[in-house]
């Protein structure tokens, strides 16, 4: 069993940054993938990026590539995403999710947090 809590979450304006960050609870949070997935108004929950447990392989959505960077600390049980150059697209509210293979799919993850709210005002 995993929980998760996100923060960092907050109102910002376009092109400035922000830094997600999820607790876990447990004793094996290095075996498990990490992925952040996000959740617009009226839109489906859309990945955003993902981390493998030692945290040496990514993968991101196409439209954060770039600009979004995942990583994890895995002492601390902790993973991060560190969101620049925010556009208002990508206000949403952010999911980090364990799991234990890396995926870009919702049911790559069996373990969800609470979600923490970004709005980027243009």
């Amino acid at each position: 069993q995993v929980q998760l809590s996100e923060s960092g979450g907050g109102l910002v304006q376009a092109g400035d940054s922000l830094r997600l960050s999820c607790a876990a609870s447990g004793r094996t949070f290095s075996s498990y993938a990490m992925g952040w997935v996000r959740q617009a108004p009226e839109k489906e929950r859309e990945f955003v990026a993902a981390i493998s447990g030692s945290g040496g392989i990514t993968s991101y959505a196409g439209s954060v590539k770039g600009r979004f960077t995942a990583s994890r600390d895995n002492a601390k049980s902790t993973v991060d995403l560190q969101m620049n150059s925010l556009k208002p697209e990508d206000t949403a509210v952010y999911y980090c999710a364990a799991g234990r293979t890396l995926g870009r799919n919702n049911s790559s993850y069996n373990y969800w947090g609470p979600g923490t709210q970004v709005t980027v005002s243009s």
